[in-house]
Parts: structure tokens; sequence; C-alpha cells
């Protein structure tokens, strides 16, 4: 099947308008010299590849760490109808045993791959790694020192599912475990105390990634630069950015895509169960319980947790935020799905990769989703 006119978010980066081709499940010919007479004509509608989320704990009353596979089903079902087709959802600082169940969770549901439902194409394991003074919604009964044999049995109980494994780099024993974790998945910088010696020495051994910048780590100073600048200096680290307009402001966010250009930078939402419930929903959170009060997520000594948002919100917030619109998209599509080791899969409009992608109009409105070709 061949789509024609339409104006279609290309592999550099760019749009141009011409016509693709769905086969299999997969895409054909993309921006073909001749396309066949009986072409859907898409009229002008702006096709993206579908979004990518990499941090996100749940929706829809729903949380990853809840272990519940019907839950995971919810969550996967509410991803896809926001756009988002593949995903990587976050567990919480909790014990091994409540991790390996909901990483359990997750393989099955790569094994079922329901109908309808965002592909799971990975976890990020957001704890137990932790500093406890940048904690922040994380759960301190939990907290542990690095422990790459308890992180591996973890990995391999889930056939190595998990992508992205967070760890605060000033804490005994980081740099050896970023040495070993590197071989098995994307190591990132999270809920942290560290300086800038100790983050530069992670981001040394094979750290690539920051999470939720800016959040839960020490702002830029600058006798004391910390994490960021560490971050920025090397060319290998990517950054993920939650932009619900409430846990950073919008002038915050275009910074750090000044700072890290737009092949670094990672859009997130870090949305909780509470994401697609009203205003006024008390709900647990790890172990804590937290409520959410005009839009923001908060446990009850007043720290903001979790985001009620989805990506596709976050993808319009940044457009109208004046972020250049190519920046968004590739920061939405293509770049988390190399930090999940995935961009040879999804991600971008290209033959050979699984056809997921949304047709819309210029503005981003009126969106369609499709998953390996068909509409959801």
């Amino acid at each position: 099947m061949f789509y024609k006119n339409a104006r279609i978010f290309g592999s550099d980066f760019r749009f141009h308008t011409g016509a693709f081709e769905v086969k299999d499940g997969l895409f054909g010919a993309v921006l073909p010299g001749e396309v066949p007479a009986d072409a859907i004509d898409l009229k002008g509608a702006t096709v993206i590849p579908g979004l990518i989320e990499v941090h996100s704990h749940g929706n829809s009353g729903a949380d990853f760490s809840d272990g519940d596979y019907e839950g995971l089903k919810a969550m996967a079902r509410f991803y896809a109808s926001c756009g988002v087709t593949s995903f990587a959802p976050a567990s919480m600082t909790l014990p091994y045993e409540v991790l390996a169940k909901a990483f359990a969770t997750g393989k099955k549901l790569k094994e079922e791959a329901p109908e309808g439902c965002a592909r799971i194409m990975g976890i990020q394991m957001e704890g137990p790694y932790f500093s406890y003074k940048k904690r922040g919604a994380q759960n301190p009964d939990y907290l542990k020192e690095p422990d790459f044999e308890g992180f591996k049995a973890l990995y391999e109980g889930c056939g190595g599912l998990v992508r992205i494994v967070d760890i605060a780099p000033e804490l005994p024993g980081a740099a050896e475990f970023v040495e070993k974790a590197k071989e098995l998945c994307t190591v990132s910088i999270a809920h942290t105390d560290s300086d800038y010696d100790h983050a530069k020495a992670a981001i040394d051994a094979g750290v690539t990634h920051l999470t939720h910048l800016y959040n839960a780590m020490p702002g830029i100073n600058h006798r004391n630069p910390g994490v960021i600048p560490a971050a920025v200096e090397n060319k290998n680290v990517r950054a993920e950015i939650i932009c619900d307009g409430l846990h950073i402001h919008p002038a915050a966010v275009r910074m750090a895509f000044s700072m890290f250009g737009g092949a670094r930078m990672i859009i997130v939402s870090d949305s909780g169960r509470c994401a697609g419930q009203p205003d006024g929903t008390t709900f647990e959170l790890g172990g804590q319980m937290a409520t959410l009060t005009d839009g923001v997520a908060r446990l009850a000594d007043g720290t903001i947790a979790c985001s009620a948002t989805n990506m596709y919100q976050c993808l319009l917030n940044c457009i109208s935020w004046g972020i250049p619109e190519e920046d968004v998209i590739r920061a939405c599509t293509y770049n988390p799905a190399c930090a999940l080791g995935a961009q040879d899969k999804v991600g971008s409009i290209e033959t050979g990769k699984l056809a997921d992608f949304v047709i819309c109009n210029a503005d981003y409105s009126n969106r369609r989703v499709f998953i390996g070709g068909v509409e959801i």
C-alpha cells in the first residue's frame, strides 16, 4: 500500500513532500520517484514516526511497578492512543522481588504483543541505586548502593529487556558498575547529588544518558558545575527532559535544547498512574501516596512526583515554546530509539523498519496512529 502527497519527516530529520509504502508491517519504498495510481492521497498531511516513550511509570490508573499484566496492557493501549507506538516503562525504587515481578510482565507483553497496544521495546530501571538527598519521589526505604550482580539477575530474568539503568555516580562503586552495565544496556545518571568530578568519571566509564534533566540533580553553578556541564561536554551523552510545562519552565527547556542540540535531547512525559485521571486523584507511587492537584502530582510532604501528561502533549508544548519542529520530532522518535538500542527497528521512516507512524495536520491536530501499518 502506498501513501502519496504527504509531508514526511525523513531519516535526515527534515520534512519532504512525497510518498511512502507500507508492506507486510514494514516501510517499503520511501520518497520513490513513481507511485501507483491507486496510492492513498493524504492531501498534504504531515507524517511522522510513531513517538517513543522511554520514561513513563504509568497511566489510566495503572503503574508498571504493580506487576499487573492487565494494567500494563491498559497502559500500552493509552500510549498508542496518544501517538506513542513504542515505550520503555520506568520502574521505581523498590525491592528486587517487586521489580522482578514487574519486569516479568514486561517480558510477557513483548512476547504476546497484543493488537492495539504500543510495542514494549525495553524497560528503564529507575532505582534503587540513588542518592538519599536527591531521592525525590523515590522511596528511601529501598535505596541501595550499586549492585551489579543484583542488577544482572534482574536483567537476565526478563531476557535483557532492561535497556536503561539509572545510577547516582557519587555512590561507592558507581564507576565500576557503569563499566560492567554499559556492556548490557544504556547507563544513565539520575537522582544524584554528584559533583562534576564524580559525574565526569561515570561518563568516562560509559554513561551516555541523563534521566529527567534538571530534576533530582544539582543545578548549574559556575564554581561547582556538577552533573549537567559534565554531560554537555561529552557528545555521547543524551538528556531526557520532562515537557509538561510544570516540572521545568519553558525557558529552561529551550536552554537545554541549546546546550545539548536537537541530536541529543529526548522528550519524556515521566507520567504516573494519574495520567488520564481527574484532578484530585490520590494514588500510590513506589510505595508512597501522592495526590494530583492542579495538574501536578505531589507526595504528602509537597515533593513533586510524576507528571499527569502524555508524550504527544509534550510534543505540542515544545513546538509552542519555540523549539524547532524538526528538533522536537527527532527528540520524540529517533533519539529515544537510540537510547534503547532500537534505532534499526523504529524511530524513523526508512525502508525495512517497522511501519509505526502518525498522520496528522500541520499543527499536529487530528492524529491517526498506525502500528505495523495498521491503524489503531
